[in-house]
């Protein structure tokens, strides 16, 4: 529910829904409110669906014989599609599993590059320790060269015997000798050594770098064929996709013509069937809608005749009105005029025209506007509820007007520069929501102010939850934007918006206000 306060005045905004009338029943003192435009009520038959004629639906019959060869070709159509694309699902599978294998070539390919390259790095160093032993092996050999050329060993050997003082002496230089040989021969053999190990690992590095580079030139090669797959099978895919796409159109076609035809056979009897119902539904609503109309009727001309009987309310009314100012007039006709409190008076050198006297103009004063304060009801319980009741339910069809109404019934609405003047408002004679409430309470004496703000406080509030017949009901912040008259049962008397008329409505709680106000007990 949307609403909206205007210039000081309660009033929503209008709908474009069109207002119903209400219906009551009234019996032991209880108004039932049956309500036309009750949401689930007019809005419970939709708009008519088509109604084919008797040759349509002949013409149809006559088609469907020959059809049936037409719908069992699209119905091989479909399946040939789709066994289409299942074959096309699974090249396309065989060829992202090739791509797969590829790939798993390819990383073994270089695992096998890597455990070369490894191998060439331990051979390499391999054949740096052979280089080192060798350099060792050379050091010794030259350091015996040396000292045999210094010492004369190998020369000196004969003197050595012949210098012997005896046979002992000879046979210990010969041992020296011996143990001379064979170091020699020792240093040669491990010079030898070292050179051949040197030459079998050089020989390993190269078949080492031989395999590392076949392994990368296998890995290299495993790579383009890899990237060759996975190129061709994305260039097949993205073709199969295409087709597939194509294959799909063709069966949706095919499938809505098959749709299409299987409708043409039973869907203008369909439509014939639920035209049918629809019509029983629109029959039996149109039935149920002028019995509420007709009870609202009733209703609204009772009440209206008991409110026109309460002639003491009337004229309870008719009190209050003569004791108010038009709330709509701008201009006070009758400016009160308060003398000074000092008695001193403002005089002029005016005379009466029929005497000497001296004419005194007492200065005039705006007096302070007062708060609106409840007024006591001049009658109770539950007859005065009943009355007030009445005069709401008696004005039920009265149009609505912004800022119209009092106590004495509707009145002239006023302009508001927007959408109470679209409507036309000002030319108007009706109720706002506001005005509908000053007169429905003026029959019993209370006397409200026309602005639900002041209304809202014009009594006592009690809880929304726990609002009883009789009581107001307000909508907005601090009641800004609605007051209706609860009735009981979940109905509500009010005059909703610009377009419509006073109308009893379900409450609506969204929106409302915590509390309810009640004058009457």
């Amino acid at each position: 529910m949307s609403q909206v306060t205007r210039g000081g005045f309660g009033r929503r905004k209008p709908s474009r829904a069109s207002s119903r009338l209400a219906q009551l029943v009234i019996g032991a003192g209880i108004v039932t409110a049956l309500v036309v435009g009750n949401p689930g009520v007019g809005a419970s038959v939709p708009p008519p669906p088509p109604n084919p004629s008797d040759s349509e639906i002949a013409s149809a019959d006559s088609q469907v014989s020959s059809s049936v060869s037409t719908v069992s070709a699209l119905i091989n159509q479909v399946a040939a599609a789709n066994e289409q694309l299942s074959a096309l699902d699974n090249e396309v599978a065989v060829k992202r599993e090739d791509v797969n294998k590829t790939l798993v070539d390819l990383q073994n390919a270089r695992g096998a590059a890597d455990a070369a390259a490894q191998a060439v790095g331990i051979t390499k160093q391999a054949l740096r320790d052979a280089g080192a032993q060798i350099d060792v092996a050379q050091s010794d050999f030259d350091k015996y060269a040396r000292s045999s050329y210094v010492q004369g060993t190998n020369t000196a050997s004969i003197s050595s015997f012949l210098d012997a003082k005896g046979p002992g002496d000879v046979l210990d230089r010969a041992q020296v000798l011996k143990l001379l040989s064979n170091t020699q021969r020792a240093v040669l053999d491990g010079l030898q050594r070292a050179r051949t190990e040197q030459a079998n690992k050089d020989s390993a590095t190269r078949q080492a770098k031989l395999d590392a580079d076949a392994a990368a030139e296998i890995a290299a090669n495993l790579q383009a064929l890899a990237e060759q797959a996975i190129a061709i099978a994305r260039n097949a895919l993205d073709q199969q996709v295409a087709k597939k796409a194509s294959i799909e159109a063709e069966r949706n076609s095919a499938q809505a013509q098959l749709d299409a035809a299987r409708n043409a056979v039973a869907g203008l009897q369909g439509q014939r069937q639920a035209y049918a119902t629809w019509d029983e539904q629109r029959k039996a609503e149109e039935a149920h809608q002028a019995a509420l109309e007709a009870a609202a009727k009733q209703a609204a001309e009772e009440a209206a005749a008991r409110a026109a009987a309460d002639q003491a309310a009337k004229d309870r009314a008719a009190a209050l009105a003569a004791a108010q100012r038009p709330h709509t007039a701008v201009e006070d006709p009758t400016p009160t005029v308060i003398p000074d409190d000092d008695d001193e008076t403002s005089t002029d050198t005016s005379t009466d025209s029929d005497s000497d006297t001296p004419v005194v103009t007492p200065k005039p004063t705006t007096p302070k506007p007062a708060t609106p304060k409840p007024t006591v009801p001049s009658v109770s319980g539950s007859a005065a509820i009943e009355s007030v009741i009445d005069r709401g339910m008696s004005q039920i069809g009265i149009q609505y007007a912004w800022g119209g109404g009092d106590e004495n019934g509707p009145t002239r609405g006023i302009r508001d520069g927007g959408v109470a003047d679209s409507y036309g408002d000002f030319n108007k004679i009706g109720f706002d929501c506001s005005g509908l409430m000053i007169y429905a309470f003026a029959g019993i004496g209370i006397s409200l102010p026309h602005y639900t703000g002041y209304q809202y406080t014009a009594g006592k509030q009690v809880p929304s939850s726990e609002m009883k017949r009789g009581d107001m009901i307000f909508y907005g912040p601090n009641a800004s934007q609605h007051v209706a008259l609860y009735l009981g049962d979940g109905q509500m008397l009010e005059a909703p918006q610009s377009g419509s008329s006073v109308k009893v409505s379900p409450v609506r709680w969204g929106g409302m206000t915590p509390y309810a106000v009640r004058l009457v007990s």
